[in-house]
């Protein structure tokens, strides 16, 4: 069946143009975290580290939440397709009752931080500066979590101007305060590692109205006038459990990652450091395949809410050529400028040295990479979420980190072993996940259906 659906250099351009300000703004909302690690790292090497633990600990703690509102993927995207402007409403105003609630119950996760990471065994000298980093990241979750869901909604769209636009300003305004916060200038106090999670949170707050005061326009049909049946319980579950298992996905993925990154932290401080650097790199060429995952799941979605099956699988072939295509570039680049890129991040000689020896790693995951994260999307677009989330789940679990822990701590590779065990995650993900796309491709693909007949007038 898919053998016959070769994109054409058209079909490839329309994916593109989707894509491409999908990628600014992932690579602009990592580049926040970016900015933190590389300017943290010119603080001290336990400063890198704890910066960069603390920020894992805000992306594995939100990263249900995401997973939550990208139910605004098929529920939006397929009403778009289907001209329901009802449908559309519905949607968005059920995401922000979400977002409200996700913020409160992932402020409560912050709370224990320290000891979290100290039963983690993490190295002394980074634990308290880390559990700072994450409680000064309590003031910018509800504003984190409304810019995603408005981000979602104008991505279903196809309107992406003023979602680039905030993310793009906020970077500014983030190395800005950094700047300030971080180092004490202007007056201030060197803050530090609480310093730059005072600026992101800041920063949170200004990327959020920035957004909604620009697309206001494009959201006030969505928002306004606000409806009663959008509070009701039936719907609203419907929509968390559809986007659920997505978060539990990405929790099974983060979550691996992020015991890998706990694992480093068993080895020392620079040990850590140095995965810390080699993971933001891919990190940073990830932000293009999520890019066309997002426009993916999109263009599926339409598809489908049009009725068109046939659309919706050369939309997903497409997606997936232009992807893996851009990571297999990436794999070359990784693999013959490893040391070059690891002098960019730090001036650390340990730190460079143990980089240096993982981002050749990262190259051979980088086409697996890509390839998982796709199909994952081209499924989420036809409303698929369960199955892959038990597939991600083995892919890492029951194959990654025992792989990893083995090779690292039977076979004493070190940091090396972790990052082959990733590998083996991420290849076993592209298997299943691709393999998944054929078979629910191969059949006639329906609408997700959150209203149901009658609801809306009880």
């Amino acid at each position: 069946m898919f053998a016959r659906l070769r994109p054409s250099l058209g079909e490839l351009r329309i994916m593109t143009r989707l894509a491409a300000p999908i990628v600014l703004v992932n690579i602009g909302m990592q580049s926040m975290g970016l900015v933190d690690t590389i300017m943290l790292g010119r603080v001290s090497a336990a400063a890198l580290a704890a910066g960069a633990l603390g920020h894992f600990y805000f992306y594995i703690s939100t990263i249900i939440g995401i997973g939550i509102l990208m139910s605004l993927d098929p529920v939006i995207s397929q009403a778009v397709g289907a001209r329901d402007h009802l449908g559309v409403a519905r949607g968005v105003q059920r995401g922000a009752i979400l977002s409200v609630g996700i913020a409160l119950v992932v402020a409560v996760l912050y709370i224990p931080s320290e000891a979290v990471f100290r039963f983690l065994r993490q190295p002394e000298e980074v634990t308290e500066l880390a559990a700072r980093y994450v409680w000064w990241s309590i003031p910018g979750l509800l504003p984190f979590f409304l810019f995603n869901m408005m981000r979602q909604t104008l991505q279903a769209m196809r309107h992406l101007r003023y979602v680039v636009l905030a993310v793009l300003s906020a970077n500014f305004v983030n190395g800005f305060l950094n700047w300030v916060l971080i180092y004490g200038h202007l007056g201030f106090e060197p803050g530090g590692v609480a310093g730059a999670a005072q600026s992101s949170s800041i920063s949170r707050w200004y990327m959020m109205l920035a957004l909604g005061a620009g697309a206001w326009k494009l959201l006030r049909p969505a928002l306004r006038p606000w409806r009663a049946e959008s509070f009701r319980r039936a719907p609203l579950w419907r929509m968390l459990r559809l986007g659920f298992p997505v978060g539990l996905q990405f929790l099974a993925e983060g979550g691996a990652f992020g015991f890998v990154t706990v694992m480093a932290g068993w080895m020392g401080t620079v040990t850590l450091a140095g995965h810390e650097v080699a993971l933001n790199l891919s990190a940073m060429t990830f932000m293009v395949p999520l890019g066309v995952s997002g426009a993916a799941a999109v263009m599926v979605g339409h598809a489908i809410g049009a009725g068109d099956t046939e659309a919706s699988r050369r939309d997903a072939v497409t997606a997936i050529v232009c992807g893996v295509g851009f990571m297999a570039l990436m794999a070359v680049l990784f693999a013959n400028l490893s040391h070059v890129l690891a002098n960019a991040y730090t001036t650390d000689v340990a730190t460079r040295a143990i980089a240096s020896t993982l981002i050749p790693i990262a190259a051979v995951f980088q086409v697996f990479d890509g390839a998982q994260v796709i199909s994952s999307a081209v499924l989420r677009g036809a409303g698929d979420t369960r199955v892959p989330m038990i597939l991600h789940t083995l892919s890492f679990w029951a194959v990654g980190i025992p792989f990893g822990a083995l090779l690292a701590f039977g076979f004493d590779y070190g940091a090396q072993g972790l990052w082959w065990g990733l590998t083996a995650g991420l290849a076993a993900a592209a298997v299943l996940q691709l393999a998944r796309v054929k078979h629910r491709f191969g059949a006639e693909l329906t609408r997700v259906v959150i209203d149901q007949a009658g609801e809306a007038a009880r």
